[in-house]
C-alpha cells in the first residue's frame, strides 16, 4: 500500500492538483518536491496529471512497467506512461474542495508564489515544507524517533481559496 497524495500548484485563487500513489511521505515526496521541482517544473508535473511515482527528474514517455524510468530517477504518469485517461489535474478552489476531492491521501502538497506548503489533511495546518523537513532532518540527527507528522509552528488555516495564508 501506497501512501499517497496530492501535489498541486497554486494559481491565483485555485489550485492545479494531481494525485501521486506512492511514497508520499515527507523524507520521499517532500524532500524531492522541495529540493528538485521550482515553479516551472512543478507546473509541467501537474500538468502532466496524475502519477504512480514521483522522482527527480520529470523524464520522457516511457514504459510504465519497465525499467527506465527507475533508471534515469524519471516520474511514472499514469497517462503519459501507461495511457491512461481520466488522470488529468483538478481544478480546486479551497482547501476543503482539494481535501474532498483528494480524502485517500495522507499528504497534501501545495506551490504558492515558488514556495512548497505542506498538510496533512482537513484537521492539519498548512506547513512550510522547508520547515517540516528540518524537523524531521533535526529529529534524525538527535536520534529521535522521527514523527511524519507536522507541527506547525505557524497557523496557516486557508491556502486555496479566496483568504490569503495567516502568516
Amino acid at each position: 500500500m501506497g501512501t499517497r497524495s496530492a501535489i498541486g500548484v497554486m494559481h491565483g485563487d485555485k489550485a492545479k492538483v494531481v494525485y501521486c500513489h506512492w511514497d508520499g511521505y515527507l523524507d520521499h515526496n517532500g524532500r524531492i518536491l522541495l529540493n528538485h521541482y521550482d515553479s516551472v517544473k512543478a507546473n509541467y508535473l501537474v500538468a502532466l496529471g496524475g502519477l504512480s511515482s514521483l522522482r527527480k527528474h520529470i523524464g520522457d514517455q516511457h514504459d510504465f512497467d519497465g525499467d527506465e524510468g527507475r533508471e534515469n530517477d524519471w516520474c511514472d504518469f499514469y497517462g503519459r506512461d501507461r495511457g491512461e485517461e481520466g488522470n488529468e489535474f483538478k481544478v480546486c478552489f479551497s482547501d476543503a474542495e482539494m481535501f474532498d476531492a483528494f480524502q485517500w491521501c495522507e499528504y497534501f502538497y501545495i506551490m504558492k508564489d515558488g514556495v512548497w506548503y505542506v498538510s496533512e489533511g482537513a484537521d492539519a495546518e498548512w506547513k512550510l515544507l522547508a520547515d517540516a523537513i528540518a524537523d524531521l532532518d533535526i529529529a534524525n540527527a538527535n536520534n529521535e524517533e522521527p514523527t511524519e507528522h507536522l507541527a506547525a509552528p505557524q497557523e496557516i488555516k486557508t491556502l486555496i481559496g479566496p483568504q490569503e495564508l495567516a502568516l
